[in-house]
């Protein structure tokens, strides 16, 4: 991945927010770059800032200090152009169809009707979702509608895809089973992916590189590079020795945050 181009680059990066007449810092000082077509995860104890500057690259929340470049833009006040954002709760429309939620981005950006309808049964078909296009959320299952929310992101071909725990709260076998799908699809069409998770297997399992983050306030103490070949089968890859020892080396250093927060 070093030799692709720079898509996103976070420079010196502090949040700070106001807890009644405190000042409670979230973030300090974080630094580091993510590559075109790169998937990197950003790992650490909660609390320690993941979501921050997952939302701060999003432009949902402005830094304290530093800068985000997108594409050598700095980020500020609008959300960056091509940026999807998949978050940890389901944001599903309870009052749409599983068709009409995946197409709600394209609505918005005018996509004509002939269009919209090819594009959202292509998107139905990848997730699996056949059979489903007239249902309801609150007849779905908490992985399919995950499945809708993640198509109604990827639907519009956004070039960068920021992710949020969004499968945090599925058991392991649902996980697992999106794990694999998320991985083929960004095989397919290669943007380049934040994932934040709580879950050091799932940073490992999905990732290029994994960011691992200080607790509170967050700093950046490891970049990781995972070396897994791909494509990767997210059961037997948990099964190998390479990944064992892969899991080893990035939980010593992030294992010692968990014992200095105890």
């Amino acid at each position: 991945m070093t030799s692709a181009r720079v898509r996103i680059a976070i420079r010196d990066l502090s949040k700070t927010y106001a807890a009644g007449p405190r000042e409670v810092p979230a973030v300090s000082r974080v630094s580091f770059d993510i590559h075109e077509g790169e998937f990197v995860a950003i790992v650490g104890p909660s609390g320690c800032g993941k979501s921050t500057v997952l939302n701060m690259i999003g432009a949902l929340i402005p830094p304290s200090e530093g800068e985000i470049l997108v594409d050598g833009r700095r980020v500020g006040g609008a959300p960056p152009a091509g940026v999807g954002y998949v978050f940890q709760k389901d944001t599903v429309f309870p009052w749409r169809t599983v068709e009409r939620n995946i197409a709600l981005g394209l609505e918005y950006r005018g996509v004509p009707a002939a269009a919209r309808a090819a594009r959202v049964r292509e998107a139905i078909a990848l997730a699996g979702l056949e059979g489903f296009e007239e249902a309801y959320p609150a007849t779905l299952s908490g992985g399919m509608r995950q499945r809708v929310a993640l198509m109604r992101s990827l639907v519009v071909d956004p070039e960068v895809l920021l992710m949020d725990e969004p499968f945090g709260a599925l058991d392991t076998h649902t996980k697992l089973g999106l794990h694999a799908e998320l991985l083929s699809l960004w095989a397919a069409r290669r943007q380049t992916v934040v994932f934040v998770t709580h879950d050091l297997s799932e940073a490992i399992t999905l990732a290029d590189r994994i960011v691992v983050m200080t607790r509170r306030p967050g700093r950046v103490k490891m970049l990781y590079d995972v070396k897994l070949p791909r494509p990767r089968d997210v059961i037997r890859l948990r099964e190998s020795a390479e990944y064992l020892r892969e899991y080893g080396e990035v939980w010593h250093a992030l294992g010692e945050e968990f014992e200095g927060g105890a």
